[in-house]
């Protein structure tokens, strides 16, 4: 355990140097893009999760799911996106990409033999993950009627991360389980305005506010499953349901602001002419309530799933003041297809591929003038993966890969966002921890 902690501390540092890569304007408003929830493998399925349990990943969307592992899985993911923004009036298309680290975190079963044998199954999950992404620049250049033109300048850094821990019991056919920790993040954004002039040269102002935020979470989930048999083929089938949700948080803020007047000199050194500050205003920013259910059904070839999550944006609330955000819904729908068949030899390695598929479809919680329609597909796979040789196959090792095809606004409104998003997730699991025995 003393091994991993490092790892997500130096995790932790890594977000923050990679998230300057983005430039998305919608990152302005609220806490700014949220970056996809659930993992690589709920991803490639639209992003259920409720009612979505698996041995072999880390469901940390619905930390019920935990007491479904029966090894200890090491997971880290990776994804980069291309977003391509359309503006209608003036028209003109911007291209960025980004890199960041999805999420990295320990899952591990806690060993009860004589619970076990009656069907009570115990879990524990570790991790780190960001939340929300803030990373903008905007420059717009205006033609003032009698005067010279003027130069604005909108720039904008932060987002919102999570370290948690947590837990899940299972007994039989019921689970229940909770994540707490310690969510933390920040937001700064300035504003510049200058006139261009060939005769007058002006002073630049500068507006800027940094705000710092922080404070515990806690979040909490339910799956019950129904065990299904065929009387023909003697095969069992699982029907499953489930839900997770958070309440409205507060967390403490502090916030610096600040407008001055500069001069550059011919060689670009700054001079403060005026200045005033407004420094450690204290304050709290409103996280919003979240529920979200659904349903799997599950054989041994197939899985179809259905979610649909709620979130009270329109409670958020930086400082006290209510930004241009909305009560926000999504809608998932995925299925998993996995071809192996019965004495399917091993040589035959893509028939112990699973291979993934879904949708999702929602308003933005963000709202700019029109409601922001985003929709997506996706498609995923899972490669299975051996890493060493061993004499014992203790190894169940995956390589979870999804390319989604996301998009944000229509024709209603002026800005229209297209996402494409491929993300790698790497599910390390053995049978660690375990002391050798010899007869």
């Amino acid at each position: 355990m003393t091994k991993i902690l490092p790892v997500l501390i130096v995790a932790c540092g890594l977000q923050h140097a990679v998230f300057a890569q983005e430039n998305s304007p919608y990152s302005r408003y609220g806490l700014g893009d949220i970056v996809p929830k659930a993992n690589i493998v709920s991803r490639g399925m639209g992003g259920i999760a409720a009612a979505y349990s698996d041995y072999q990943s880390v469901n940390f969307i619905n930390p019920a799911s935990y007491s479904n592992l029966k090894t200890t899985i090491f997971e880290f993911a990776l994804e980069t996106d291309t977003r391509t923004l359309k503006s209608i009036s003036p028209a003109a298309r911007f291209s960025a990409t980004n890199t960041i680290i999805s999420y990295i975190q320990l899952g591990f079963p806690i060993k009860l033999k004589n619970a076990n044998k009656k069907g009570v199954f115990w879990a524990m999950n570790m991790g780190l993950r960001p939340v929300s992404k803030v990373n903008y620049k905007i420059s717009e250049l205006q033609k003032l009627p009698g005067l010279d033109s003027l130069k604005k300048i909108y720039e904008g850094t932060g987002g919102l991360n999570q370290v948690y821990l947590g837990t899940s019991l299972s007994i039989k056919h019921f689970s229940i389980g909770a994540n707490a920790g310690y969510m933390f993040g920040s937001k700064n954004y300035s504003s510049q305005l200058s006139f261009i002039s060939d005769s007058i040269q002006y002073a630049k102002s500068n507006s800027q506010t940094n705000s710092n935020f922080e404070g515990l979470f806690a979040n909490g989930g339910i799956q019950y499953e129904f065990i299904l048999k065929n009387k023909k083929t003697k095969r069992e089938s699982i029907l499953r349901f489930g839900a997770y949700g958070n309440l409205k948080q507060s967390l403490k803020a502090t916030k610096d602001v600040m407008a001055e007047t500069v001069f550059f000199d011919p060689n670009g050194e700054k001079f403060t002419i005026d200045s005033v500050y407004e420094k450690h205003s204290n304050g709290t920013v409103i996280y919003p309530a979240s529920l979200g259910v659904g349903v799997t059904y599950q054989t041994l070839n197939w899985l179809f799933g259905l979610d649909f999550e709620n979130t009270q944006w329109q409670d958020y609330r930086y400082f006290g003041q209510s930004e241009s955000v909305q009560k926000s819904w999504k809608l998932r729908v995925g299925t998993e297809y996995f071809p192996l068949k019965e004495n399917t030899p091993f040589k035959k390695y893509f028939n112990f591929v699973r291979y993934r598929f879904g949708f999702y479809y929602g308003p933005d919680y963000i709202k700019v003038n029109n409601t922001l329609p985003e929709f997506g597909l996706s498609f995923g796979g899972a490669f299975p993966l051996k890493l060493r040789k061993s004499y014992y196959e203790t190894q169940n090792s995956i390589l979870n890969a999804a390319i989604e095809f996301g998009s944000r606004g229509d024709s209603k409104t002026n800005f229209r966002e297209n996402t494409v998003r491929f993300s790698l997730g790497f599910s390390l699991s053995d049978l660690w921890f375990g002391r050798a025995k010899y007869q």
